[in-house]
């Protein structure tokens, strides 16, 4: 009826709710023997919800709360025995945390070459490889967002089945590209996230649609990001049509299909071959996180993680916010000093912003989260740097920028879903493992997006939209076994399976660039 998870914790998670009177036996888990610990008889005090905690032992005012081995929050008064312990009872405060990089570094075995995985994928003639060939039709401002939306709309799945191999012509619009500052935060950002998308390894040709006065100029960021030479489109400068040169949407939307027209046998040119798991950048996401996603769906994704870093791979943890108060665990994994440095650099940065919104890190988790059982952010933190696996920190990024090491990464991004997945995809990342406990419908129309549920109910509510059920790890499924079917359905969806989003037409607009502020 409940699960303790670390010999140190001084809770344990109820499996199912609990009233108040049940008389609960834990086995504590194994420790240094390999043997069980003995067992902790706790009688519950009040009713206490599915995912939620419940103190084993009595914990002093101020003392520290742990669960996963990990110190999740501080009493906020003196919890007896069998007490529900959340946001009545458990707060958070400062406390130290031991950043020495390699501390914790594990070496990884890699899989010999001949052993390695391989899936269906669309290799670009700069040598990246593609999960998806589509036709990008980039918004410059949110001006010309209508326009590009009329274009990609036109073209229907009976319009493209000439051309098999073309995955969709998709628009990415957003509401900004104007009334900022040039070289601000947000026109960066904007600027980085479009040549993102536009370099993208599932794209096969780009059109580039703006108004034509904006701030973010299109002449500027083909030049800016050397888009005449993506390595991934037809030869030349991507097209770009101008709204006030055109004459308006209406001769703009009919030169955008004409220009698509002219780009579908050159892209459907591009065909599926066997190409090796290492060439997968994976975003690693969570959304809707509940008690149990980290026990069960996070740590799969974790598994999976490290093996397609085995296999040669790469995969990239972001969200900055829900890291906070477990950074010290990516920075011991850190293979570098500096690297840590950039780690803290984005943490402290996150500090000092909030700061400045009158808001705390505190403030996350969601209202959804606490219902779920999730008490505090260094709890969610905690069970959201599971997805990153055990395997060693090789590359800090800021927000959108290319990744370009191998194994396991880190992107400074908003706890935000669609906010931090732009910033990934924009960075290269060609799939998304998603997971959650309370639900998302999260999708993604440029990287296809797999979403894990942490629990059978949330699972069975909205079966049509979670790919994978994490939670037969809570009836006795080995960890290892639910990986390696999530494993599975990744090299699946990477060769062109419809994931639950995408076969619903889930993407569109989830796109969302990150911008701070500062309009004009």
């Amino acid at each position: 009826m409940a699960v303790h998870l670390h010999p140190q914790d001084n809770v344990a998670i109820a499996k199912i709710a609990l009233q108040a009177g049940v008389v609960l036996e834990i086995e504590r888990p194994a420790g240094t023997t390999g043997r069980p610990g003995p067992r902790a008889r706790v009688r519950v005090r009040q009713p206490i919800p599915s995912g939620h905690k419940i103190a084993l032992r009595e914990i002093a005012a101020d003392e520290p709360v742990r669960r996963y081995g990990q110190l999740i929050g501080f009493a906020s008064r003196a919890i007896s025995p069998g007490e529900h312990v959340h946001t009545h009872n458990l707060g958070v405060q400062d406390f130290a945390r031991a950043l020495d990089s390699g501390a914790g570094v594990r070496p990884v075995v890699p899989v010999p070459e001949r052993e390695r995985r391989t899936f269906m994928g669309y290799r670009r003639a700069d040598g990246r490889v593609g999960t998806r060939n589509v036709v990008a039709v980039i918004s410059s401002v949110n001006c010309s967002a209508h326009a590009a939306l009329e274009i990609a709309h036109a073209f229907a799945p009976e319009r493209l089945a000439p051309y098999r191999n073309v995955d969709g012509v998709v628009a990415f619009v957003h509401q900004s590209g104007c009334s900022s500052r040039i070289g601000s935060p947000d026109y960066v950002f904007l600027q980085r996230t479009l040549a993102g998308v536009a370099r993208h390894p599932n794209v096969g040709a780009c059109v580039l649609v703006g108004l034509g006065c904006e701030v973010n100029q299109i002449g500027t960021l083909v030049e800016t990001y050397d888009l005449c030479h993506c390595g991934n489109a037809p030869p030349g400068c991507p097209p770009a049509l101008l709204i006030q040169e055109l004459g308006g949407i209406r001769k703009t939307v009919e030169a955008g299909i004409a220009t698509v027209e002219g780009l579908l046998p050159t892209v459907n040119a591009t065909v599926r071959s066997a190409q090796p798991v290492s060439e997968l950048v994976v975003a690693l996401q969570c959304g809707g996180s509940d008690g149990w996603s980290g026990v069960t769906a996070n740590p799969a994704i974790g598994l999976v993680a490290d093996e397609v870093v085995r296999q040669g791979g790469t995969v990239l943890l972001a969200e900055t916010p829900e890291i906070y108060g477990a950074e010290h665990l990516l920075a011991r994994r850190a293979v570098s000093q500096e690297l840590v440095e950039a780690l803290m650099a984005h943490v402290r940065w996150w500090e000092a912003h909030t700061q400045r919104l009158g808001i705390r890190m505190d403030n996350n988790p969601s209202p959804g989260n606490k219902a779920g059982g999730l008490t505090t952010i260094y709890e969610k933190s905690v069970g959201a740097v599971a997805k990153g696996g055990s395997t060693p920190l090789t590359g800090v990024y800021d927000y959108a920028e290319p990744v370009t090491a191998r194994g396991l990464t880190f992107m400074n991004s908003p706890g935000n879903d669609w906010i931090s997945v732009t910033g990934q995809v924009g960075g290269g990342c060609n799939l998304v493992l998603f997971s959650t406990g309370r639900g998302s419908v999260f999708g993604s129309r440029l990287a296809p997006c797999i979403k894990v549920s942490s629990n059978s109910d949330t699972y069975r509510r909205m079966v049509d939209d979670m790919d994978v059920n994490a939670s037969a790890v809570l009836e006795g499924t080995a960890l290892g076994d639910v990986a390696a079917e999530l494993l599975d359905r990744v090299v699946a969806v990477a060769s062109g399976q419809p994931s639950k989003s995408e076969a619903q037409g889930v993407g569109e607009s989830e796109f969302c660039p990150w911008g701070l502020g500062g309009t004009l």
